[in-house]
């Protein structure tokens, strides 16, 4: 029967736990990332999963990450390693998204100098067709139509400041819970090394 040993972070009460079982610690981590092992971008299906079941715990609560190794392991020097690399990456995903909600807000700041000063031309022009052209048949139809072009162009702006950014930002949220979780390992045959 094989040996069962833990290491490092233990999860304290309160915490809500992600599980992940591996055969090998090098799983949990890209395989064509050339960079160093603290500095390797996790596997994608590990990241969605580890993602994906944070967002089934309440958004309050602290996470824990329990990572269970089928082959031995020096569980000291691999779980602190396994710790800082995934708080690492999990922190460099939350600044990407902040930086990425930082671009949404600049585009819906832009964007809405650009609607309002097409909406204010195109108010501009419907009253012109009213007041000087005595619209009728074709030019009643060409009015609706610069009215309705100008609202048109206020939709994406609202539709930044209203919908878009929320997500993104609750993501980076997500992001820095992540990155502050502590990390078990349990190996199921430790290797003993003194």
């Amino acid at each position: 029967m094989a040996d069962r040993a833990s290491s490092s972070d233990d999860n304290p009460t309160g915490h809500s736990l992600i599980e992940v079982h591996v055969a090998d610690v090098e799983q949990l981590f890209n395989n064509i990332d050339p960079s160093p092992f603290h500095d390797r971008d996790l596997d994608r299906n590990v990241e969605e999963f580890i993602v994906e079941w944070s967002a089934d715990h309440p958004a309050d609560a602290p996470l824990a990450l329990v990572v269970h190794v089928d082959q031995a392991v020096d569980l000291a020097r691999e779980a602190d390693a396994l710790r800082k690399s995934i708080n690492q990456y999990f922190a460099t995903r939350a600044r990407s998204t902040r930086r990425r909600l930082r671009t949404l807000l600049r585009r819906g700041r832009v964007s809405l100098v650009i609607g309002l000063g097409f909406l204010i031309l195109s108010l501009g022009t419907s009253e012109l067709i009213q007041d000087w052209l005595n619209p009728g048949g074709i030019l009643s139809v060409l009015r609706e139509s610069v009215l309705i072009g100008g609202w048109v162009a206020m939709w994406r702006p609202l539709e930044i400041f209203l919908y878009d950014w929320w997500p993104i930002r609750g993501e980076a949220r997500l992001f820095d819970r992540l990155a502050a979780m502590p990390v078990r390992v349990n190996a199921h045959a430790a290797a003993h090394r003194g």
